[in-house]
């Protein structure tokens, strides 16, 4: 009785790795797109909140574009769709039901009290930049690892967990020198919230 035990949660553990590996993969598909901050349009429809990630990817199959709020209750909540009203909103709200997700409502994204530290580190507006100190420039970070594959174009994408349990990614470092024109270049490959931060903050956290 005792092994059979022990194997139920050796697989339980097993199932569950392998759903939160599945949400990994939608994550750097941009399947499931993980929001630092609300914007407009604010209307959606929530789907899911859950305290923990779901364990079975296969949940949100029937949805080509999820996108994953980390709240400051400590529910992650899931939402379907942009739109400009309620109205509007509620209209596509049989559509998403009808796929399975009964439990569907009409949300105000703009109400969501976001956890943006868990995204982001502090920026620092009056770090000064040394022209022989190793930069980096911070283009994400998410409450769960994604694949480097996620930042096309980017070449020699660091990745980082830091004591928060947040998983940073950054550029490889670069002296103070370039970084003005490093943190420029990111941006312009859509990164806009990327900014400059001190290598050796982050180095210790480098996940080889």
């Amino acid at each position: 009785m005792k092994y059979l035990v022990l194997l139920s949660i050796v697989l339980s553990v097993q199932f569950v790795a392998l759903g939160q590996d599945k949400l990994s993969k939608l994550r750097t598909s941009k399947q499931i797109v993980t929001i630092d901050e609300p914007s407009a349009p604010y209307y959606s429809i929530q789907i899911l909140a859950l305290k923990l990630p779901p364990s079975d990817a296969s949940f949100f199959q029937n949805l080509a574009e999820v996108k994953e709020y980390p709240c400051n209750d400590g529910y992650v909540r899931y939402c379907v769709g942009s739109y400009n009203s309620f109205s509007e909103a509620n209209a596509q709200l049989a559509e998403i039901r009808s796929k399975g997700y009964s439990e569907s409502f009409v949300v105000n994204t703009q109400k969501y009290s976001v956890n943006s530290g868990h995204f982001s580190s502090s920026r620092n507006s009056k770090l000064v930049i040394l022209p022989n100190k190793d930069y980096v420039v911070q283009m994400s970070a998410f409450r769960y690892p994604v694949y480097l594959s996620f930042f096309e174009n980017v070449d020699d994408v660091y990745e980082y967990r830091m004591n928060d349990k947040i998983y940073r990614y950054t550029t490889k470092p670069y002296k103070g020198s370039e970084i003005e024109v490093v943190l420029a270049k990111i941006r312009s490959l859509g990164y806009a919230k990327a900014f400059i931060v001190e290598y050796d903050l982050y180095e210790p956290f480098l996940i080889e």
